[in-house]
């Protein structure tokens, strides 16, 4: 069977672009996830700016931040949440603990596989919108799976800083481990 098919009658086959860590604190997570298994150099984004926020269906504030870096062929996020609301986050880890999240997975369409994802039970924990329209969606596949999966499409902007994550990993030497970006 090809990578590119699914097994009959299931789902598109996913692949994973990203595997993303609840983390008490991106910035110290960051230096020791280089330390320890020599994954970054990692790009810290605080507090990122939504559009818009739902949690389960109904609007939400999710104050977070993320550090993205480089562990072989795939992104890992580092990520933690501000605000004490409820979120996909707060889902599966109270605020100091740490743990698999989410794999994030590129997908043709953000609302055509949340509607098949939801006609076989799995909602969406989190659906939202980036300020720079990076639309993006946590189904909750945590009973599955253990973590919930990211699904967002594969624009220019946010294959562009897929590639810059990559790139900087690109000969790294262990120096300069976390890097602020706007």
């Amino acid at each position: 069977m090809s990578d590119n098919k699914a097994v009959p009658g299931s789902a598109q086959a996913l692949r994973p672009v990203q595997f993303a860590y609840h983390v008490a604190d991106p910035e110290s997570a960051a230096h020791e996830f280089s330390r320890r298994y020599g994954w970054g150099p990692f790009f810290l984004l605080s507090h990122i700016p939504l559009r818009y926020a739902k949690y389960r269906g109904l609007p939400a504030v999710f104050d977070h931040s993320s550090a993205y870096g480089q562990a072989g062929e795939l992104m890992v996020e580092l990520i933690c949440q501000h605000n004490d609301g409820p979120s996909a986050l707060r889902d599966l880890y109270a605020p100091d603990d740490s743990g698999l999240h989410h794999v994030a997975v590129f997908v043709p369409s953000v609302a055509d596989v949340m509607a098949d994802y939801g006609a076989r039970g799995i909602a969406a924990a989190l659906h939202a919108e980036t300020a720079t329209g990076v639309e993006f969606a946590m189904l909750d596949t945590s009973a599955e799976l253990g973590h919930m999966l990211e699904i967002y499409e594969p624009g220019r902007d946010l294959t562009r800083f897929y590639a810059y994550v990559r790139r900087a990993a690109e000969n790294w030497n262990g120096e300069q481990p976390l890097r602020r970006l706007g």
